[in-house]
C-alpha cells in the first residue's frame, strides 16, 4: 500500500518530463516515461532499504516527496498554461473524460479512458492469473521462492511496473487522489475482513466499485468534484469496516477486552471467595459491599462481575451474600495454581 502511494504520486514527475520532450499529453511516451519514473522510484527506495540504515517506510517518506514535489513545481513554473494544473494532477477531470473519444474508421468506439483502462484491467487481471502463486510465494516467504528456482526480485519489479502502468494510466482521467484512494483504501479495507488472500483481492475490488459507484452519486447530489466524492466513499467504507468489522473491528476489540476484563475479575472474586469460604468473617467478607471496599471495584463494575460470575456458574447469590459453586472453586483452584 505504501509502494503504491509512493508510485502514484511519483509518476507525476515522469509525465512532465516527457511532456516537455514530446510536447503532446497523448503521446504514449507520457505513458513509458511515467512508467519508468515509478520503477525508479522502487529501484531507489529498495536501494534505500538495502543500505540498512532505513526502514521501508522512511525510504519511502524521503523518495516519492522529492519526485512529487519536483513535479508539482515544475507544472506551477512552466506549465501554467496547460490543463496539467495543480487541479488537474489532485482531482483529473474525471467528468470530462466521457468527452475524449476513440474512433477507429470514423466509428466512434466510446471514451479514450473506457478502452485504455479496460485494457489494463485485462493486463492486471492477466498478470495476477497467471503468477498469482508465484507472487503470493515471493511476497511472503521470497527465502523459499528462490530455493524453488523462482526469482522474487524480477516478480516485484514486475508487479511494481504493472502498478506504475496502472497509475499513469489512471492518472489524467481520476487524478493522483482517486488513484491513491483506489490503490490503498480497497485493500486495507479487505485486509480487515479476511486473511485469505484470494478472497482480500475480491473483496478490494467489490470495494472499490461501491465506493466509485457510490462515489459518483454522492458527488451528483452535492453537486461535487466526482474524484473527491469517489474517494471520500473509500474512507468511509474504511473507517466503518475498521469499526464494525468482525474480526478485527475496533467495537469487536472493545468487547473483546470488555469480556476480558470480566471473566479476569470474575476468577479474582472466585479466588477471594475461596480464601474466606472456610473462615468466620465469610460473611462479611464474601459479600458485594466487600467486593467494592476491598477490590477497589465501582458498585456499578462489582454488580455486573457479581452478574458475569452467577451467568456463567462460578457463584450464586441469596441477596448480599456470594457462594462458590463447584465451578467456581474449581476455577480459584486453577487461577491459583497458575499464579
Amino acid at each position: 500500500s505504501l509502494m503504491s502511494d509512493a508510485i502514484s504520486h511519483a509518476v507525476l514527475l515522469g509525465i512532465v518530463l516527457s511532456f516537455f520532450w514530446v510536447k503532446d499529453l497523448n503521446s504514449p511516451l507520457l505513458i513509458l516515461a511515467a512508467s519508468a519514473t515509478g520503477v525508479l522510484t522502487v529501484a531507489i527506495t529498495e536501494l534505500l532499504i538495502q543500505t540498512r540504515l532505513l526502514k521501508q517506510d522512511a525510504a519511502i517518506g524521503l523518495v516519492f516527496p522529492v519526485f512529487f514535489s519536483l513535479g508539482v513545481i515544475l507544472i506551477s513554473r512552466y506549465a501554467g498554461n496547460v490543463h496539467i494544473d495543480a487541479d488537474a494532477v489532485l482531482l483529473g477531470e474525471l467528468a470530462f473524460a466521457p468527452f475524449n473519444r476513440f474512433s477507429l474508421l470514423g466509428i466512434d468506439l466510446g471514451p479514450i479512458a473506457l478502452w485504455t483502462m479496460g485494457g489494463i484491467l485485462m493486463l492486471n487481471f492477466a498478470f495476477i492469473g497467471i503468477f498469482f502463486k508465484e507472487l503470493k510465494l515471493a511476497t511472503f516467504d521470497p527465502t523459499l521462492a528462490t530455493s524453488l528456482g523462482f526469482y522474487p526480485i524480477a516478480l516485484h519489479y514486475g508487479l511494481m511496473t504493472i502498478t506504475s502502468v496502472t497509475a499513469v494510466s489512471a492518472f489524467d482521467a481520476v487524478g493522483s487522489i482517486l488513484v491513491v484512494a483506489l490503490m490503498v483504501t480497497p485493500a486495507a479495507t479487505a485486509f480487515l475482513l479476511t486473511t485469505r488472500l484470494s478472497t482480500m483481492i475480491w473483496l478490494s475490488i467489490a470495494v472499490g466499485i461501491f465506493s466509485a459507484v457510490a462515489g459518483y452519486g454522492l458527488a451528483a447530489f452535492l453537486d461535487a468534484s466526482i474524484a473527491g466524492a469517489m474517494a471520500t466513499m473509500c474512507g468511509l467504507v474504511f473507517v466503518t469496516t475498521l469499526i464494525l468489522s468482525p474480526q478485527r473491528g475496533l467495537l469487536q476489540k472493545a468487547l473483546k477486552i470488555r469480556s476480558q476484563r470480566l471473566r479476569f475479575s470474575a476468577e479474582l472474586l472466585c479466588v477471594q471467595l475461596l480464601s474466606h469460604e472456610t473462615q468466620e468473617d465469610a460473611e462479611t467478607e464474601n459479600s458485594i459491599t466487600n467486593m467494592i471496599h476491598h477490590m477497589g471495584w465501582t458498585a456499578p463494575f462489582a454488580k455486573k462481575v457479581a452478574q458475569y460470575s452467577v451467568q456463567n456458574e462460578y457463584i450464586f447469590r441469596q441477596k448480599e451474600r456470594l457462594y462458590l459453586t463447584p465451578l467456581g472453586r474449581e476455577t480459584a483452584r486453577v487461577v491459583m495454581v497458575k499464579n
